[in-house]
């Protein structure tokens, strides 16, 4: 796959339904046009699948199949729904709602409450780990600042799944959950930050979810209301719907079978959090009738690197194993994944930062490169190396591009800009769009070459800089354009957290990987103890590190690298072992099924 063209980055809106399904697939027309009764989408990584939903959107919108206000997309992150919203825009179905399930049940939650309950909505708690602390503190349990994170997760995981705070201890056994400390201390703070939570009236996030079942569930009316605004529900990601996702889900659909989901059980990976893909594998059996279209036609990855994600799945055991999708490259041939042993991680950072370097030279991109990680503390080294290089990086996770002070500010130098027209003195000599751009950003801090190192300064240009190459495509697509017309579609950008591109590579956890893709990829430290990890130790839990090893393969378009680092310090005694997954896999290395126990 080549990088976007100007023709991609702002295409036309179709100009009829047909046309909507123009450059479809089979497997995806059918999708596309699978628009009545209940339709489940198994989609293997890199096969298209948000292209086959959002045209069925679009396409069920223009043929007036799908009124825009009935249809309701849901999906699990801000970036995901932002990314559906511009593609149904550019598809001529913008009226379409595609949100997260918490923006979608908070928007009903603040509309419904007046009505439902009386009085103001309690005020949404931003960051519940301060009330986590006062409720632990009073309990007399001290926890660290690793220990607190870990509750927090606890008290999370206990509501989406449905457990009350007496009821977590048997919740954690059931499940055969380790619990990061006795379940008896976690249950009482639980219940007392439930308590503290109450007193100050605040809500958390999870109780967003689990208010909104509780009125749908009491108040007929009000379910009734919400199921006459809402007709149409299509999942995106619905493997890693949580049960209270679920509960919420079946309560807007009522009795009525216009669903849509679409899913891939090997990229399972947020069970920690209640995700569970039982709902996709069971959707057949809840949906008798339903349309069942799977999407393996591979159009990311070439061939190499497919044949190493189908060799890593052919190992896996259990449910969603059993179910695994076999993809096919569409792409034509490219380099084999390397597989590199280093004597120690500082020396595997510093080989990694040099094929980066080689990489970036032979003119790959640096914002088509990515280096990933099983647990965050292990960026440090790579962020070292990478300066070391000379090669600009930027850490995923970090605040959203057009919330970035920098960004916000420049927003507001080009409407000044665009609004002065002629007047302003700084467009004088500039001959066209990107010149206006470049003239505007230049008074906030862009400069034509970047500048020297790394950090705050250079993070800052990096963001300038994808402004104006995002003005240069604009222009290319759109000759007409003017300054206006480009603020506007940076504010249309904004709304769906549409962000262009950033030049620097990436460096990034597998999780938070997920959905993301680069035409190189590493990935580091995969020794035993760190992928699988070693509290990973049921069968079940082993299978889940799997599917993120598989995951961060499938992110890959073109060059795929894997190390491990035999000790953690130069000089220390080499006795790591590279992942029990990769074993016959990689050259010379013979299979065990990599299961728990294996090396």
């Amino acid at each position: 796959m080549t990088a976007a063209t100007p023709s991609s980055l702002f295409p036309n809106v179709p100009d009829s339904p047909d046309a909507v399904l123009e450059g479809l697939d089979p497997e995806q027309r059918e999708v596309a046009t699978a628009l009545h009764g209940p339709v489940c989408v198994l989609a293997g990584a890199g096969t298209g699948k948000t292209r086959a939903i959002t045209h069925r959107i679009a396409y069920g919108v223009r043929a007036g199949v799908l009124p825009p206000a009935s249809v309701l997309a849901v999906t699990f992150t801000n970036r995901a729904a932002g990314e559906m919203r511009g593609r149904l825009r550019q598809l001529g179905a913008g009226g379409v709602q595609a949100r997260t399930f918490h923006s979608a049940a908070l928007r009903q939650l603040q509309f419904f409450w007046p009505k439902a309950i009386g009085g103001d909505l309690p005020r949404l708690l931003e960051r519940k780990v301060q009330l986590v602390a006062e409720a632990a503190a009073r309990c007399r349990i001290r926890l660290d600042r690793n220990e607190l994170r870990d509750v927090t997760g606890e008290i999370e995981w206990a509501k989406v799944t449905q457990s009350v705070p007496e009821d977590y201890p048997a919740a954690v056994a059931k499940s055969s959950r380790e619990a990061p400390r006795d379940p008896a201390e976690i249950s009482r703070i639980y219940g007392l930050y439930e308590q503290l939570k109450r007193e100050r009236s605040v809500i958390d996030f999870e109780d967003v979810l689990l208010l909104m079942v509780g009125i749908l569930q009491e108040r007929p009316d009000i379910a009734d209301t919400v199921r006459r605004q809402y007709q149409h529900f299509v999942v995106d990601e619905y493997q890693d719907v949580s049960p209270l996702q679920q509960r919420l889900l079946e309560l807007w659909l009522g009795d009525r079978e216009s669903i849509c989901v679409v899913g891939d059980a090997s990229q399972t990976i947020y069970s920690f959090t209640g995700a569970t893909p039982d709902h996709l594998l069971d959707f057949r059996t809840r949906h008798p009738g339903a349309t069942v279209v799977k999407l393996v036609r591979d159009y990311r990855s070439t061939p190499q690197v497919v044949h190493l994600a189908n060799g890593l799945l052919a190992q896996a055991r259990g449910r969603a194993a059993d179910h695994r999708l076999e993809l096919v490259s569409q792409r034509e041939a490219g380099p084999d994944p390397v597989y590199t042993e280093y004597p120690d991680e500082p020396a595997e950072a510093e080989g990694v930062a040099r094929r980066i370097r080689e990489l970036m030279d032979a003119g790959v991109p640096a914002s088509e490169v990515a280096v990933l990680y099983r647990v965050n503390a292990q960026s440090e080294v790579y962020e070292q190396a990478l300066a070391d290089a000379g090669v600009p990086y930027q850490l995923r996770g970090a605040e959203r591009f057009f919330e970035r002070p920098e960004v916000r500010e420049a927003g507001v130098a080009l409407r000044g800009a665009a609004r002065a027209g002629d007047n302003d003195p700084l467009l004088a000599d500039a001959v066209d769009l990107p010149s206006q751009v470049r003239a505007v950003l230049g008074g906030t801090g862009w400069t034509p070459q970047p500048p020297a190192g790394s950090g705050a300064v250079r993070d800052r240009w990096e963001s300038l800089a994808a402004l104006v190459r995002l003005a240069e495509d604009f222009a290319r697509a759109r000759p007409q354009a003017t300054l206006a017309d480009l603020v506007a579609e940076l504010d249309e950008r904004a709304n769906a957290q549409h962000a262009p591109t950033v030049e620097g590579v990436t460096l990034a956890s597998l999780h938070s990987a997920k959905g993301l893709e680069w035409d190189a990829v590493f990935l580091v430290g995969l020794t035993d103890g760190t992928l699988p990890i070693s509290y990973a130790k049921t069968d079940e839990q082993i299978e889940e590190e799997r599917r993120l090893l598989y995951v961060g393969v499938t992110r890959a378009r073109r060059h795929l690298s894997l190390s491990w680092a035999l000790s953690r310090s130069p000089g220390g005694r080499g006795g790591r072992r590279p992942s029990r997954f990769l074993a016959g896999l990689r050259p010379g290395s013979s299979s065990d099924g990599g299961r728990a126990g294996g090396a």
